[in-house]
């Protein structure tokens, strides 16, 4: 094979993988409840510039007119109690919104997290079973491997609750308190 074929398999592969990924992702965004479509717009538009300025310019005004600096507009709020009350619920609601929203995300950031580590322990397993393999074709080719202790480790299946179980003695020893 060419270098040209090479780059067009590989684009196509990459290509078609992005594709599923941009498809699952909106078919995800179309499922969604409408309380959580108004949530993450809700947050979308908080954390947006657009909402820093709008509250800059009527909190601004507020406090202007409030402090008799704007002259006839009348006080509304002079102690501004009231300004503090709108803004306390303001971000009752707003952290409300944003704590569903990233509820939602963590969930589905654990469920990409567990196809990663599923995807990742079947390349594992593919690549201990095609070193099993590669040593069993050069012993019967006769093709002497030498002595390396690591590809004996390497050739041997390791399940996943014993990489954990070693993760979390490990753990352990660092952080004794947790």
């Amino acid at each position: 094979m060419n270098s040209a074929a090479d780059k067009s398999n590989l684009a196509g592969v990459v290509g078609r993988n992005i594709t599923a990924l941009l498809e699952r992702r909106k078919a995800e965004e179309q499922e969604l409840a409408w309380h959580e479509k108004l949530a993450d717009a809700i947050t979308r538009f908080a954390g947006s510039m657009k909402f820093v300025l709008i509250h800059l310019v009527i909190y601004s005004l507020w406090i202007f007119i409030n402090l008799g600096w704007i002259r006839g507009i009348p006080k509304f709020d002079p102690s501004f109690v009231v300004l503090a009350m709108e803004a306390s619920v303001e971000a009752i609601f707003l952290s409300t919104f944003i704590m569903i929203t990233q509820n939602r995300m963590m969930a589905l950031s654990d469920r990409r997290a567990d196809l990663n580590l599923q995807v990742s322990l079947l390349a594992e397993h593919e690549i201990t079973r095609l070193i099993q393999m590669m040593r069993e074709i050069s012993h019967r080719l006769g093709v002497e491997e030498g002595d390396d202790k690591e590809l004996d480790e390497l050739s041997r299946d390791v399940p996943p609750e014993q990489v954990l179980e070693s993760i979390e003695a490990h753990e352990k020893k660092i952080f004794p308190e947790t």
